[in-house]
């Protein structure tokens, strides 16, 4: 067996499977789980009724490139929503089964093994983090670093902290923007000079932004919206990641796309010809259909800004908690440990969150997750209020 696969962590969720495996919540109470990011919203009916009507699809096998139409209407949402110039729907854009494969299998095709004249590769990832940006840099063979998310920074990347000796060896950044768990959005002034330090010293920047359609009022800025603002109409060395999941309520659809560098997608696509991973037809439809309308993201947001209004009202006099920039998680600052708050609210309260802990790693005797939760606001409006007094409930005797 290939033995990186040893370095793997296990994941969050069956740490957190071990932390409740000896509780016993009061059967009483209703289980709520704010532990999962997967949106309970409905899905959109105009793609549920795609996705039924194309179903003689599946009678052919889909090219891994994906059709003309889907990259096309991809490249047209991406000129809306960021204000680009043009994208090249031929070469800029590849559909993928969802970003958590993408973001995956991204760092395979990227990290080059033979270029040793600074180290080991080097891949970058924010922490706290998605824990496959880890699971793929370890199995492509390369070292990971952490860059620290901190609350005293409002959980910003500090990249100028970042010093010249790791910038050499780093072959490819992850960023997270809007962030999970965090919900902050890298600002223009940030991304402007990772972009600058990105053309400096050759590394590929990966952003993954799927949380970019959950916000209040700003639309989060993009990696390629402020790479054509500098003038990279090629967005060299610049690839963003997007998915239907959040943003119109399809997991299950597992559909996304990358976009950006051509030269760098032309290998990834090559990569993935081989790696056998091409949507099908029907799926094809149904994302068309998805990334056509605006009108239920606009319902989507509004039912999360709903329920944010909510539950916010409930625990902000008892807990340091403040609203995110964007998507749909809350990242409240705990005045207990965070496993044992996880613990204690599950056993008390048959309510589940994500102990902070669990998503980050302790460098240096500090873990940026820790004394944290990650509370994901994706049920209906009356669960979350629930779940929320329930929560303060459990503070109260802490």
């Amino acid at each position: 067996m290939n033995p990186d696969l040893d370095k793997l962590h296990p994941y969050p969720f069956e740490k957190l499977a071990r932390l409740k495996a000896q509780c016993h919540p009061p059967e009483t109470l209703e289980p709520i789980a704010l532990s999962i990011g997967e949106p309970r919203h409905r899905a959109p009916q105009s793609v549920l009724d795609t996705l039924a009507h194309q179903l003689q699809g599946l009678e052919q096998y889909p090219a891994t490139k994906g059709n003309v139409e889907l990259r096309e209407t991809i490249a047209q949402w991406l000129e809306r929503r960021f204000h680009l110039p043009n994208i090249d729907a031929e070469r800029q854009v590849l559909p993928v089964n969802g970003t958590r494969e993408a973001l995956f299998a991204f760092a395979q095709a990227c990290v080059d093994r033979s270029l040793q004249s600074h180290g080991t590769p080097l891949v970058l990832s924010p922490n706290p983090f998605y824990q496959i940006y880890e699971g793929a840099a370890l199995l492509a063979g390369a070292d990971i670093s952490f860059y620290a998310l901190r609350a005293d920074n409002h959980y910003q990347p500090d990249f100028d902290a970042i010093d010249a000796a790791t910038w050499r060896r780093c072959q490819l950044i992850y960023i997270c923007t809007p962030g999970n768990p965090t919900g902050a959005v890298i600002p223009r002034d940030a991304l402007r000079g990772l972009i600058e330090k990105a053309q400096q010293y050759d590394f590929v920047i990966a952003s993954d932004e799927c949380y970019s359609e959950i916000y209040d009022q700003n639309p989060p800025v993009g990696l390629l919206e402020v790479a054509a603002e500098m003038g990279l109409d090629d967005y060299r060395r610049c690839v963003v990641f997007h998915s239907l999941s959040k943003r119109s309520n399809l997991p299950g659809l597992r559909s996304g796309f990358v976009a950006g560098d051509a030269e760098i997608l032309s290998a990834f696509l090559r990569y993935r010809t081989y790696h056998g991973c091409a949507m099908s037809g029907p799926v094809q439809a149904a994302s068309i259909t998805a990334w056509s309308d605006e009108q239920h993201v606009e319902l989507n947001r509004a039912a999360y800004r709903q329920k944010f209004d909510a539950v916010l009202d409930i625990l902000q006099p008892v807990l340091d908690v403040k609203r995110p920039e964007a998507g749909f998680y809350l990242w409240p600052k705990l005045p207990v440990d965070d496993e044992h708050f996880a613990r204690e609210l599950f056993a008390q309260q048959h309510v589940t969150v994500l102990p902070g802990q669990y998503l980050a790693r302790e460098l240096d005797g500090f873990n940026p997750g820790a004394q944290h939760a990650r509370l994901a606001l994706v049920a209906e409006l009356e669960n979350c209020t629930e779940a929320a007094q329930r929560i303060r409930n459990c503070i109260e005797t802490l």
